[in-house]
């Protein structure tokens, strides 16, 4: 297998996740941390380019693992234009949309640093892999209800689609004949609406709307939102931390470890327990929401992310909703995995990598 050795990077807002396949089988995985003093000097996402690559190449090195038996590097996928799901060629036009991006995300170097490496060695090729702007949304959860604003896909895709076919294969169904609600609990919280393949509705997790979430203020009245940001209280970047960065756990609560509010619900805190109901009683009114697109025909409700560890949680949930269809639960994200065997259909010929334009 060792011809077929797979970098993956995903770099996250606080850690870059770094995996070494060889075929299926997972040589080295690292989940690096970075403190809020390695990147307080950083103005912007991509000025943290060269920090980010040296710490993973130190890593590889400590590991020793050998570059040169690399054959496939995939980066997590970034805020570049809307795309269709699949494997993406990392070109110059994509370099050029992710270092102009108009929205500052972490994701936005993993196709960077992935192309940086492969250029330097002698038989490597880089890709990304369902990017989180994949784009497969019904012209009609487009609306707003004005003109001046569109609904935006951006999303959880990578783990949100790994996990669906994940549930595929476990039933021996394709993807592709199944009606689906997968949501992703993470920092940001994700429902999405596959049918036959395509997710067809979701709401745009990387600003919050929908529920809101550890550290987002989910959808807002619209209303209050204007008249406090016009109130001359607020900066614009305090507002926009308002709404995703401080929002959810972090404005009710102080913290936005899901872990750290669930033992504190387990001590018997009353706040932390009714914001903890809160947040599952929305995200359960979204699935409600996701089956009326789904016009009732739901399969199965998926429940991935680091927040589907807690069982009392899931089972406040299924409490509300588990009448619509019945739960599966794949904890934390499958997220190195899905790009390392992205690039594996690549190299086994499987897929067709697409041009990005």
């Amino acid at each position: 297998m060792d011809g077929k050795r797979i970098l993956a990077i995903n770099p996250g807002s606080t850690s870059t996740k770094i995996a070494v396949y060889s075929g299926h089988d997972l040589l080295f995985l690292k989940n690096i941390k970075h403190s809020v003093e390695d990147l307080a000097s950083f103005k912007l996402i991509t000025d943290q380019f060269d920090f980010r690559k040296s710490v993973i190449l130190k890593e590889l090195k400590e590991a020793e693992i050998d570059l040169n038996k690399l054959k496939i590097i995939v980066g997590r996928g970034g805020i570049i234009k809307p795309v269709p799901s699949g494997v993406f060629k990392i070109n110059d036009k994509m370099k050029h949309d992710l270092i102009h991006s108009p929205k500052e995300h972490a994701s936005n170097l993993g196709a960077l640093i992935a192309d940086d490496i492969a250029q330097s060695l002698p038989d490597a090729k880089a890709y990304i892999a369902d990017p989180v702007v994949v784009d497969e949304m019904h012209e009609l959860a487009r609306f707003t209800g004005h003109p001046l604003f569109e609904r935006a896909s951006i999303f959880h895709a990578l783990n949100q689609k790994a996990v669906a076919r994940k549930y595929a294969k476990s039933v021996d169904k394709p993807y592709e004949d199944l009606n689906l609600i997968v949501v992703h609990l993470g920092g940001g919280i994700s429902i999405g609406g596959h049918v036959n393949g395509k997710i067809i509705d979701v709401n745009q997790a990387i600003d919050g709307e929908g529920p809101f979430s550890p550290e987002r203020s989910g959808t807002l009245p619209s209303g209050d939102l204007v008249a406090m940001a016009f109130s001359g209280k607020y900066t614009h970047d305090e507002m926009k931390k308002m709404i995703t960065g401080q929002g959810g756990f972090a404005a009710y609560l102080g913290t936005n470890d899901a872990y750290e509010v669930e033992l504190r619900v387990e001590k018997g805190d009353k706040k932390a327990e009714l914001v903890h109901c809160a947040m599952a009683y929305q995200i359960a009114k979204s699935i409600g929401a996701m089956a009326t697109v789904l016009i009732g025909k739901v399969d199965q409700i998926i429940i991935t992310g680091g927040i589907a560890y807690n069982k009392k949680f899931i089972i406040r949930m299924k409490e509300i909703c588990e009448w619509i269809a019945p739960f599966t639960v794949y904890p934390g994200e499958d997220e190195m995995e899905a790009l390392a065997m992205n690039g594996l259909m690549v190299l086994n010929n499987e897929i067709e990598p697409i041009e990005y334009k």
